[in-house]
């Protein structure tokens, strides 16, 4: 078991997520910035799609009551256990009665916490994933909180820090085209790529909603709710485009014009109020 001393603004548990329940209206949802997650649960042997926990803008304080190995990824922050500093990317040994405390990211947004054996609370639908825009899975944890953890025989890698890249700044979001790209008038994914945004303080893991110059219709008919994806780029009427990220609806009806790669929503879902974002158009692919 692991206590939950403090939360920070928001801590949820996170796998893989749930996929297969779009046709009753729940996305898959799951972890914001899965290479983050995967590269926290490596560290400590785990499967890539054990559930950890991930942490908005710091705040978590959580204490042990056996030896425990963890691992931080993500958004980097200044961490400690029992006052000691401690790396990311590595693989870190708590104590029994230890206490790891993460402090706030001076960039990014999401700092992930792998522990050994991963969080094992219960699934709902199949996943241990909280979604914040349907509430379907565990809730947000809350100071107080005893959350429990499996175990594991599988090896742990033997890398005391495993290399970690440096973000863009500003960060880019590499595109595809979207379904209805021709619902704009000229040359739109062009001028997706040649815009400057900036993240509007309403984002959240449902979507970042951007600032920025407007795309033009190319006529003002209605379009019928269409099935959305993960990184589907849609442009309602004041024309500045939502990029959805892992709790996006499973439908819209707001033209897609495009749709940034996966790659691409790890980068955004690191995104914060204020952080300035571009496109960049990926490589199509012949049908």
């Amino acid at each position: 078991m692991i206590e939950i001393v403090a939360t920070g603004p928001l801590t949820t548990v996170q796998d893989e997520g749930r996929p297969g329940w779009a046709a009753v209206g729940v996305s898959r949802s799951g972890v914001a910035d899965r290479a983050s997650a995967a590269l926290a649960n490596r560290l400590v042997g785990n499967d890539a799609d054990a559930a950890v926990l991930e942490v908005t803008l710091g705040g978590l304080h959580l204490r042990v009551d056996v030896p425990t190995l963890v691992a931080l990824a993500g958004a980097t922050c200044p961490a400690t256990v029992d006052g000691h500093g401690v790396a990311m990317a590595a693989p870190v040994h708590v104590p029994r009665g230890g206490v790891l405390r993460l402090g706030a990211p001076r960039t990014g947004l999401r700092t992930y916490v792998a522990v050994r054996g991963g969080i094992v609370v219960p699934p709902v639908l199949g996943s241990r994933a909280t979604d914040v825009l349907t509430g379907v899975g565990p809730p947000a944890l809350r100071a107080g909180d005893v959350v429990p953890v499996g175990t594991s025989t599988a090896a742990v890698p033997g890398v005391d820090q495993a290399p970690v890249r440096e973000p863009e700044r500003p960060a880019v979001l590499t595109l595809r085209p979207g379904p209805r790209a021709d619902w704009f008038a000229g040359d739109v994914l062009g001028a997706l790529a040649s815009a400057s945004y900036t993240v509007g303080t309403a984002s959240n893991r449902t979507a970042l909603r951007l600032q920025g110059p407007g795309l033009t219709r190319a006529h003002d008919r209605e379009l019928p709710s269409e099935g959305l994806v993960p990184g589907a780029v849609q442009v309602p009427p004041d024309g500045r485009p939502v990029v959805f990220l892992r709790d996006h609806p499973v439908t819209g009806g707001y033209p897609v014009v495009a749709v940034v790669t996966a790659a691409g929503l790890d980068v955004a879902a690191q995104l914060r109020p204020g952080d300035h974002v571009r496109f960049r158009l990926g490589r199509t692919i012949a049908p």
